[in-house]
């Protein structure tokens, strides 16, 4: 359907599509063809219904003519024609038709991936993963759809290399977790792995029901950066769901940063990091810091704590062009 900006401005100005004439103090006024059809096109007034120029659409349609230019302070300005037609033109430059964004289909139910996704983990197998540290098949068990971490096997990591995207992936601490503050269902999800083991940008996956630690080791939190807004955790036994928007630092020539990583993040949901600017990557001991890279994959953290393992599963990404 054709709408014009022209008729979202006069409905915020009072001008009503005309059904039928309108009792003003004034006799509404008729109008040629062509000025009719104008009106018509700019969907100001219905197709097949009487269309006059009444004294409230004159007084809007004047008021516009003065605001942008069509009509100089100093003239009078009747409404006319050309003059509608020079208005038209003016709004016409502010509005953008192409080009026409892809149409994407949104999951069935809340968490499923859209049509344009590319499904990272599906409950089936571990064909896009491998080991972070070899690059060998990744071999953390999956049952029932659900991937559990190993290990003893460490981290793992996708296949494909990724710049910015949107990232849900879902997560769940064994109901039965032992342990405390750090050692209590550890994990993470480095949006950029950069090398073997721990090397990247790390958002924080623990415990955070009922268990005390540091707020920036916390869930949700970007480890040792960033603490959550919130903290929007589920008791352990529940799923919880990541939806991130990573931007992923530029780079230019010679290695230095252009500019920072940023992300976003809703924990179950509720927004924790709000387009928080990185520092550099994930850092245990030290100040974080950044090292040039382009392209990276996801990876997933087998931290060696001697909680039980946790679970993952519905893990998908949206390349941001």
């Amino acid at each position: 359907m054709r709408t014009t900006s022209l008729f979202a401005v006069s409905l915020l100005l009072g001008l009503t599509m005309l059904e039928a004439e309108q009792p003003t103090a004034a006799a509404a006024q008729p109008l040629s063809p062509q000025f009719v059809k104008a009106l018509q096109d700019a969907d100001a007034c219905r197709p097949n219904v009487e269309c006059k120029l009444t004294a409230e659409m004159s007084a809007t349609l004047v008021g516009m003519f003065r605001y942008t230019g069509v009509c100089r302070a100093d003239e009078t300005c009747d409404v006319t024609l050309d003059r509608f037609e020079k208005l038209e033109a003016i709004i016409k430059k502010t509005e953008q038709w192409t080009p026409v964004p892809p149409k994407v289909s949104p999951g069935t139910v809340q968490g499923a991936p859209p049509s344009d996704a590319i499904v990272l983990f599906d409950g089936r197998n571990l064909d896009g993963w491998i080991s972070a540290n070899d690059h060998m098949p990744a071999h953390w068990p999956v049952q029932g759809g659900v991937l559990t971490v190993g290990k003893a096997q460490g981290n793992i990591e996708t296949k494909r290399h990724f710049k910015d995207y949107q990232l849900h992936i879902e997560w769940r601490i064994p109901k039965d977790v032992e342990g405390k503050g750090q050692a209590r269902g550890n994990s993470g999800v480095f949006l950029a792995s950069t090398g073997p083991y721990d090397a990247g940008y790390e958002i924080q996956i623990l415990d955070s029901w009922n268990n005390p630690t540091y707020v920036n080791g916390e869930a949700a939190s970007l480890y040792k950066e960033s603490a959550p807004l919130v903290n929007a955790a589920r008791p352990p036994g529940a799923w919880q769901s990541y939806d991130v928007v990573w931007t992923a630092p530029r780079f230019d020539g010679k290695g230095s940063l252009k500019s920072p990583a940023y992300v976003t993040l809703f924990h179950n949901g509720v927004l924790v990091q709000n387009h928080v600017a990185l520092q550099g990557e994930t850092s245990f001991l030290y100040r974080p810091s950044y090292r040039p890279y382009d392209r990276a994959a996801i990876k997933l953290q087998a931290h060696p704590d001697s909680s039980r393992p946790l679970s993952f599963r519905n893990i998908w990404v949206r390349e941001i062009p």
